[in-house]
């Protein structure tokens, strides 16, 4: 389960809500009265209890931490949040470039295997595991 307690360790895993303001103000060096304005401007979202109580995971004391460094260093809360919102954007498409690399692996593969036990001719291919159609082109003559 992603997120979630490791076996063996006894450590909760980096997505797992499971530090109160308090630990997490300490955590940070922030006072905790600017983690519920950075909670309220959306900077940053803590898990709640069912009380309503804020609950930090280690990923949310990652982000408060950077955020320090980045107010610390006279960036504003706007350019804050537009760096963490970019930072997660290229986050995403790093991980789509490895997912588009390991299909064109793949594809790779298959037509590389297709060219080896067929004619002059290669077909369309479709990729059993994705369901993608690849058309190979060749010059010359059918």
């Amino acid at each position: 389960m992603t997120g979630g307690w490791p076996g063996r360790s006894g450590q909760p895993g980096p997505e797992v809500a499971v530090y109160v303001i308090s630990v997490a103000a300490e955590l940070t060096g922030l006072h905790p009265q600017t983690l519920r304005s950075y909670d309220r401007l959306g900077i940053v979202s803590p898990g709640r209890t069912g009380g309503g109580g804020r609950r930090y995971s280690w990923r949310d004391v990652e982000v408060l931490r950077e955020v320090a460094r980045l107010t610390a260093a006279g960036i504003g809360l706007e350019g804050v949040r537009r760096i963490l919102e970019l930072e997660h954007q290229v986050d995403v498409l790093r991980q789509r470039a490895i997912e588009l690399e390991a299909d064109l692996a793949a594809a790779d593969l298959l037509l590389r295997t297709v060219a080896n036990t067929t004619s002059k001719n290669l077909p369309a291919v479709r990729t059993p595991d994705t369901g993608h159609a690849v058309t190979v082109w060749r010059r010359g003559r059918f």
